[in-house]
């Protein structure tokens, strides 16, 4: 065999064979390669062959975060989860935006300007108490979503053009008569049972243990007697709290910064205005000059609404509130009680009236001295623990023990032995060198790291930090002389739960042998309840345990099952079932109608769009995704 490839091998068939294997591995292996290494791809991701830019994803990211951050208040953290979770959620959104671009393109698909006005006007969110277009709730939502009132429109031109094509697919998807009535007869079945209820806590009290039984019960839960895991570690940390104590933030460092950031500590001037927007350039041209003749407000919003628009008091508003420079440029050049030439924009000719003007403020730099300090402080220390978070790393590796760069760099140290939720061998916490809200970070990391590794520096929720697990001491079963009582409780618990549990499975035994639920119950001693139209809703009124719903369903007429509740058992029986009556309910068969209809259209939207994502070549760059997820 290898002597006939080498004969092969010296043919001229195969040396040009050999020679258009390297030509195609020059021109397509070697020429990705040799692109992929001297020019990468710094695009987030490619659709259609175009890219979206990485400036394009900071800014949908930094939209997320502000958004998340009304949302949560105080409760949101800006952990690298968080941060990963809502990179990747921009980037989709941008996709699927570029994804309907082009199908619209390729469909010629095209929103005309009046009816993306219409839209917009008819939005609830943006209504007045009036009920009327509100430029400043307008204009406070573009703020509040760092949008500007072109780029929100564009977005909006895209949402109406997608919703075309996805009201043209969808179109005529309903769900089937057949299924809907099967299904309703399904939701609304309703069933009459007996109920026979055995809480724990009316069990009767068990005859004493033996010392036998309960050395017996506490060697065969040890899950309950032990101590928890406890682990002996050093920890060190780096955090911009604890090197803020040693920056020192100059006078003049304080002055340069309150000039920079002049604007956060200035409130800007707000006037109160009221505006006239019409279509038409000649009668706001009319309405401006009766206007300044001195027409009162509810002529000027008569004139207004016959001319096809609108007059509305927009409030208080400063220059950010009209983000459209013209209108801002004219409003705050005019006088207390002037009022505006016409003025045009992508709504339309507006007029404004001042009717108050309220003159901006300035704190002084000596009322925000020390704030600014103390931010100056922990930006520079910020800084410092990248810088220094090097030198540990390299301290570390050459050998240095944590207390030694601990000392030599300033970090917090400490020597604990504590549990997974910070608790000592004393039942007391222990002290950590971070601050309270990082405790929980810093206790999973020393819970997380490996014992005898050598320690490292690494970043994490609490700030940079590097651990030692000196010693682990596992769960241990306390000693019973120590646990005696607890034992003695637990024991007694777990005898009146064995006792409701048998005298449960001997009512549903009973039931097996052709008695009904009320006569077994009324055999033992025990009370029964007739429970009438028990629903499959589990939102209904507790009328019987909701453990009992599932199982309750599943049987046939006069059959019988046992649950465990949350204090103590259930056992019931099926005496009648009611099929639901969709013609008795067209109201609930209208409902259902509509819900499985929507269920529907999404199912189509969802196969649309990973249909239209195929057709368009979606690639997302991972490297360019993970560097936007950095802080």
């Amino acid at each position: 065999m290898l002597t006939a490839l080498r004969r092969l091998a010296g043919t001229w068939f195969a040396k040009v064979l050999f020679v258009l294997l390297i030509l195609s591995f020059a021109i397509w292996g070697i020429g990705d390669m040799a692109r992929n290494l001297f020019a990468p791809d710094t695009s987030l991701a490619r659709v259609a062959g175009q890219p979206v830019t990485f400036e394009e994803g900071q800014a949908a990211m930094r939209r997320e975060m502000q958004r998340l951050s009304r949302q949560m208040g105080g409760q949101f953290e800006n952990d690298p989860r968080i941060r990963r979770a809502l990179a990747e959620q921009a980037v989709d959104q941008i996709v699927l935006d570029r994804v309907l671009r082009v199908e619209t393109e390729r469909l010629k698909l095209a929103v005309p300007d009046a009816a993306v006005r219409d839209y917009v006007f008819a939005i609830p969110g943006f209504h007045g108490a009036d009920g009327q277009f509100s430029q400043a709730l307008f204009q406070s939502f573009l703020r509040n979503n760092d949008l500007s009132e072109a780029r929100f429109l564009d977005l909006l031109r895209a949402d109406l053009a997608r919703q075309q094509i996805a009201m043209a697919v969808r179109s005529g998807a309903a769900a089937p008569t057949l299924l809907t009535d099967r299904l309703l007869r399904w939701l609304d079945e309703q069933r009459d049972v007996t109920l026979v209820s055995l809480p724990i806590a009316a069990a009767p009290e068990p005859p004493a243990p033996t010392e036998a039984q309960l050395q017996r019960f506490h060697e065969n839960n040890p899950d309950q007697f032990s101590s928890p895991e406890y682990r002996e570690a050093t920890v060190a940390v780096l955090t911009a709290a604890l090197l803020s104590q040693e920056v020192t933030v100059s006078d003049e460092d304080v002055a340069a910064a309150y000039e920079a950031r002049r604007g956060q500590f200035e409130t800007p001037e707000r006037r109160r205005l009221t505006q006239v927007l019409v279509p038409d350039a000649a009668k706001a041209q009319e309405i401006a000059a009766a206007w300044t003749g001195g027409a009162p407000f509810d002529a000027i919003a008569a004139q207004a609404k016959a001319a096809g628009g609108e007059a509305l008091e927009l409030g208080e508003v400063d220059r950010a509130g009209l983000p459209v420079p013209e209108l801002a440029e004219a409003a705050f050049a005019a006088p207390e009680s002037g009022v505006t030439a016409p003025v045009q924009s992508p709504f339309g000719w507006h007029v404004f009236r001042v009717e108050a003007i309220e003159a901006g403020q300035s704190r002084p730099l000596a009322e925000v001295r020390e704030q600014l300090r103390r931010d100056l402080a922990q930006e520079k220390a910020a800084d410092i623990a990248f810088e220094r978070a090097n030198k540990v790393e390299d301290a570390l590796a050459g050998g240095a023990t944590l207390p030694e760069v601990a000392k030599q760099f300033g970090l917090g140290l400490a020597t604990v032995e504590t549990d997974a939720n910070g608790l000592g061998p004393d039942g007391k916490p222990v002290a950590l060198p971070v601050i309270e809200a990082s405790r929980a970070p810093l206790l999973k990391a020393i819970f997380q790291a490996e014992r005898g590794a050598a320690p490292r520096l690494q970043e994490t929720e609490a700030g940079f930090v590097a651990i030692e697990v000196r010693k682990i001491v596992p769960p241990a079963l306390r000693p019973f002389d120590a646990v005696e009582a607890a034992v003695r409780a637990a024991w007694t618990l777990d005898a009146r739960r064995h006792a409701e549990e048998e005298r449960a499975a001997a009512l549903l035994q009973a039931t097996k042998e052709g008695k009904s639920l009320a006569e077994a119950a009324a055999a033992a001693g025990l009370g029964s309840r007739e429970i009438g139209a028990v629903r499959r809703d589990p939102q209904q009124e507790a009328a019987v345990p909701r453990e009992l719903l599932a199982p309750l369903f599943e049987l046939k007429l006069h059959e019988a099952t046992m649950v465990q509740t949350r204090d103590g058992f259930a056992v019931a029986q099926v005496q009648a079932i009611a099929p639901g009556d969709p013609a008795a309910d067209q109201e609930g068969l209208e409902r259902l109608k509509g819900q499985l209809n929507q269920a529907l259209a999404q199912d189509i939207d969802v196969a649309l769009l990973g249909a239209l994502r195929a057709r368009s070549d979606v690639r997302v760059n991972p490297r360019m995704l993970d560097s936007l997820a950095q802080p």
